[in-house]
């Protein structure tokens, strides 16, 4: 009998739990951007600015929006690393792609890289979420700018949602929406992918 209850208290009192990629290039500001949302959400845990080092392999956060529990993948995005992103695709339940938009020699290879991740058949129909960051900076390119360079893989997006939104991870700046615009995606795409039980 207490087996049984124990496990009913267990299935009970489980929560749903959903897995975010984060993706880009090196130095996109992909591990600022988890530690700004951890600040925001997590009052205040995080590690300061000036302490981030590039990712090599992976970081990972946990943050809770609206009784909706997000796990970060924060993954490398060196060249090499790339390679390692597809082990993540069927796990996850939204991808954000972080671009930095002060890079304009790189902002061609950061398009072709998110094309090769929304082309991938293991993130189908899964919502993507292309944050310009660094939109703080004085030689930071327009969000329309990047949008007409982006256009290009608008149809590899299809019928999921999909949004390109302005932020600072440094400053915070547009990071909230940005959350709120993912968390009503995520509930969204429930049936779809389902998000794990913790």
């Amino acid at each position: 009998m207490y087996h049984l209850a124990k496990g009913i208290y267990y299935e009970l009192t489980r929560k749903e739990e959903y897995s975010v990629l984060i993706l880009g290039l090196d130095n996109a500001g992909k591990t600022t951007l988890v530690e700004k949302l951890k600040s925001i959400y997590n009052e205040g845990r995080s590690m300061a600015p000036d302490r981030i080092v590039p990712t090599v392999g992976q970081n990972v956060g946990h943050i809770t929006i609206n009784r909706m529990n997000l796990k970060l993948w924060d993954v490398g995005g060196q060249d090499m690393l790339r390679q390692l992103w597809k082990e993540y695709y069927a796990d996850c339940h939204a991808i954000i792609f972080v671009v930095d938009s002060t890079d304009r020699a790189r902002i061609e290879e950061c398009r072709d890289t998110l094309q090769t991740v929304v082309t991938h058949e293991d993130t189908e129909g899964i919502p993507v979420l292309m944050l310009a960051n660094k939109q703080d900076r004085d030689d930071s390119l327009e969000v329309e700018d990047i949008k007409e360079i982006f256009n290009k893989i608008a149809e590899s997006l299809g019928a999921r949602d999909s949004r390109v939104l302005p932020i600072s991870a440094l400053k915070g700046t547009g990071v909230t929406e940005a959350a709120d615009w993912l968390t009503t995606r995520l509930m969204r795409n429930k049936q779809y992918r389902p998000p794990d039980k913790r």
